[in-house]
């Protein structure tokens, strides 16, 4: 999505071209003794020596800020989709279920020596975070143009959009250092699925038993006492028994095989294997072929 709003905004970007002192063309329409088609021909050939296809129709003395508005929203558009990605990222990796690649003599905490604290995906959202305050700016600018134009803008734009783009780019080079080493610790994965799955299945269990005709009220609450007892015991370190006491009661008038069968992960993940698979073919790989041109690693010093 951020790749296909960053080139609509390449496609539909309109450049100043020449305008004269005030957006007027008063100047080139004197030069070309009143032939306006000579001086929107010239206007037109300088935004095709620089690459674009139609100037600015309308300008003051400068294209409309609103241009850098839409840029730099892009921009920051790109640093909040990482910033969401760090964010999962930082939450997968205090459960263990999904890390950040740690070097060999990294230290994790200088207090602490066990731990592995994800500092590439922090540095990623504090990066983002600073693309997404600062994207304000060119609205600012963009809103307060007075009648022509303010020269106020002139400072705040040569920060605000040359540092938006160098931090992007930082915090893509962090992207790619993660993901090429993205470590997923599938075992850790597995027993957390078999630990809450038995929870998630309740309402598979339920509607299974109401087809053998069970009274779904009735069953709602047996579940719901069920699952309330063993969440608890859970919670103190006990195994979760949910399914045994299922199992042990005529009410659900369903055998072990059969509530077996109804747990099985599988059956819980609907079309996301092919969802993925789709999504590589029909969307990832043909923007990567139309936009990849060589390989290109992500550097981060630790």
């Amino acid at each position: 999505m951020d790749m296909d709003n960053i080139q609509y905004q390449m496609d539909n970007m309109r450049p100043l071209g020449c305008k004269g002192t005030t957006g007027t063309q008063a100047s080139f329409l004197d030069l070309f003794l009143g032939d306006e088609n000579k001086v929107k021909k010239l206007d037109e050939m300088i935004v095709h020596k620089m690459g674009f296809e139609k100037p600015a129709s309308v300008t003051g003395q400068t294209y409309s800020r609103k241009m850098d508005t839409y840029i730099l929203n892009s921009l920051s558009g790109v640093a909040a989709s990482a910033y969401k990605f760090s964010n999962d990222l930082r939450i997968l990796q205090s459960y263990r279920e999904i890390e950040e690649p740690f070097e060999k003599n990294q230290v994790g905490s200088s207090a602490m020596p066990y731990k592995r604290n994800p500092m590439r995906a922090e540095r990623m959202g504090g990066l983002a975070r600073y693309v997404m305050i600062s994207s304000l700016n060119s609205s600012f600018t963009s809103g307060t143009q007075f009648l022509e134009r303010t020269l106020d803008d002139s400072a705040n734009r040569r920060l605000t959009i040359s540092e938006m783009f160098l931090t992007v780019d930082a915090i893509l080079n962090v992207y790619m250092n993660i993901t090429d080493n993205l470590v997923v610790n599938q075992k850790v994965i597995e027993t957390h699925v078999t630990l809450n799955l038995p929870f998630i299945a309740t309402e598979n269990i339920m509607m299974e038993s109401v087809r053998k005709g069970g009274d779904r009220q009735v069953l709602h609450e047996r579940l719901r006492q069920y699952s309330q007892l063993c969440a608890d015991e859970v919670k103190e370190g006990k195994e979760n028994r949910l399914l045994s006491l299922i199992k042990q009661d005529s009410l659900f008038k369903l055998s072990e095989e059969e509530i077996d069968n109804i747990i099985n992960p599988l059956k819980f993940i609907g079309r996301a294997p092919s969802q993925v698979d789709d999504f590589i073919k029909e969307e990832a790989l043909p923007r990567l072929e139309k936009y990849h041109k060589k390989e290109i690693k992500g550097s981060l010093n630790v």
